[in-house]
């Protein structure tokens, strides 16, 4: 068997968007607990200057960093109020939700700490592989999901890994070219 090695160790940051920075620090540092780490606003020419390197096209606009954990950060660009709609998260090349792995101990800190914010929330539900979420929005409107499993630490690739009969299973409605097929399958396991 191949062991197939990931690209990389993990997330660095996920850039999302908001209008409204203080309502967001709020929520994510307030509500859910995540500490900031890092405040700045683009250097000029950054974003409609030559220099953009993929920011939003707005100059001098905010960016933040919070710590969400794992040495992984979660980043926010403060957008002009109404100077982008808001995105429909179903549509095609969007963010439909983002899930945190959390211990069981920290997931039922969130769940209290959501409650305590008088948010609607899902769950706690068992969405397979002994993984327990809870779903809520935040006040972008961004849908977070919050996963634990029994483990103190969660091991979240280690157990959604399938074998290969399993994961074949559902690649053959998409292909049926066995060479493809073979080659999405060779690093994953014959038996758990």
């Amino acid at each position: 068997m191949k062991q197939a090695l990931p690209l990389s160790r993990g997330v660095h940051h996920l850039a999302l968007n908001t209008d409204d920075m203080k309502m967001t620090l709020d929520f994510y540092v307030g509500v859910l607990g995540m500490p900031l780490v890092h405040a700045l606003k683009v250097p000029p020419g950054l974003g409609t200057g030559p220099g953009n390197r993929g920011n939003p096209p707005f100059e001098n606009i905010r960016h933040y960093f919070l710590d969400a954990g794992g040495d992984s950060l979660l980043a926010f660009f403060e957008i002009p109020k109404d100077a982008k709609p808001k995105a429909d998260r179903d549509a095609i090349g969007t963010m439909q939700h983002v899930s945190f792995a959390v211990s069981q101990h920290r997931f039922e800190e969130v769940l209290r700490r959501v409650k305590t914010a008088n948010l609607s929330v899902l769950g706690p539900i068992n969405v397979g592989c002994d993984t327990w979420s809870i779903y809520f929005f935040d006040p972008n409107g961004i849908r977070l999901e919050f996963s634990h499993q029994k483990e103190a630490e969660p091991r979240v690739v280690e157990r959604w890994q399938q074998t290969r009969e399993e994961a074949l299973a559902e690649l053959k409605t998409l292909s049926r070219d066995n060479a493809w097929l073979e080659t999405m399958v060779a690093h994953l396991p014959e038996r758990r």
